[in-house]
């Protein structure tokens, strides 16, 4: 469903927040498409990495990582086989989803957000419960799911945090995936996969409470792991871009493109998820939490708005320093103690890093 151009949305749709670069892509894009996708494997991959076309037209990067990754993943939707997207929270699986999707299928709104209560209707389908009365089992009393009109248009459809599904109903996807058929007995009739319709699934395999895939529907996917961001330059570029699309998303007047205190908050991340310091010099210990790259982007964010509507808009220690301990204090007791010697033994010792230490000791 496309929103109105005079309507003011929080976050747009990756297919409308990039309409223009998608147009070109299609314009300019002569490589064989496989069945039902509106671009070539080669024009997705650009869409997704950034490139010049032919004609001028500068596509952003949509992800900042490994070619070959993105490569493999297209490819995979080429073939009759789905995607499962893997990884550490914060490694853009379901930002890479989403694109994925608005590229090949030009919707990327046919999504099954998985919790601990998602139910085998919210896969297969499910019924209008006062038409079912009234009128008995009827196509016009079913209430198909994202994966049934998914296949019935030959599109991608998204499923969010797969494991965290119960194991019966993850289930419920083996004979979709390996059959590309939907039974429904109660009508007599069964809904068949059109060319193109495809599954792009994401898995955390980090958080405790998740429920592990069958074999059987392990080999279904074709798995893609994608990893934390190799070096701290291109961590760094990644928070920036996405603390600068969200601070002009929220009209923040706050210093988005070159934010200086990103770089130490990256750090910050990178020492305590590696338990050793960037010069290796000093072991430390690591916290609970994740410290992933979308915490790193949320504290950023939140910094940009203390800054904005408490400040000058230059984001400093001090607006960084309440949400940077948030998201590394997870438990009250060990992560404090973590986050107190790391502030000792690390921040302390670095006199450029003097007014981060200061803001936050005053918080712990």
């Amino acid at each position: 469903m496309s929103t109105p151009p005079d309507e003011q949305v929080l976050r747009e749709h990756a297919e409308t927040a990039y309409a223009d670069e998608l147009a070109a892509l299609v314009a300019t894009d002569d490589r064989p498409r496989p069945p039902s996708w509106r671009l070539s494997p080669w024009a997705v991959t650009t869409y997704l990495l950034g490139g010049v076309l032919e004609d001028g037209t500068e596509i952003t990067p949509k992800y900042l990582g490994s070619r070959r990754l993105m490569e493999i993943a297209v490819a995979s939707l080429a073939t009759d086989r789905a995607l499962l997207l893997l990884g550490v929270p914060g490694t853009a699986k379901t930002w890479v989803g989403e694109h994925l999707a608005a590229a090949v299928s030009g919707a990327s709104t046919l999504v099954v957000q998985g919790t601990a209560g998602t139910a085998e209707e919210s896969l297969r389908y499910g019924w209008n419960y006062a038409r079912l009365i009234a009128e008995g089992p009827s196509r016009e009393a079913l209430v198909p799911s994202p994966v049934m009109r998914a296949m019935e248009s030959g599109t991608l459809v998204r499923i969010e945090e797969l494991t965290r599904i119960p194991a019966d109903v993850q289930d419920a996807l083996i004979s979709i995936l390996s059959e590309k058929t939907l039974p429904v007995p109660e009508l007599d009739l069964e809904v068949q996969a059109r060319r193109g319709f495809n599954v792009i699934a994401t898995a955390n395999n980090r958080d405790k409470g998740v429920n592990d895939l069958s074999s059987a529907l392990k080999r279904r996917f074709n798995t893609v792991v994608l990893p934390l961001p190799d070096t701290l330059e291109q961590e760094v570029e990644i928070v920036r871009s996405r603390v600068s699309s969200i601070g002009r998303s929220l009209d923040l007047p706050a210093d988005l493109e070159s934010l200086s205190e990103i770089s130490r908050v990256v750090t910050i991340f990178r020492e305590l998820r590696s338990g050793v310091t960037a010069d290796q010099r000093t072991t430390i210990k690591s916290p609970s939490s994740t410290l992933s790259t979308a915490e790193a982007i949320s504290v950023m964010t939140n910094g940009a708005a203390l800054a904005s509507h408490f400040g000058d808009g230059v984001v400093r220690a001090d607006d960084v320093a309440a949400s940077l301990t948030g998201a590394v204090v997870k438990d009250p007791v060990q992560d404090l103690l973590v986050w107190q010697e790391y502030l000792e033994t690390v921040v302390r010792d670095r006199p450029e890093w003097s007014d981060l230490y200061r803001a936050c000791r005053e918080l712990a």
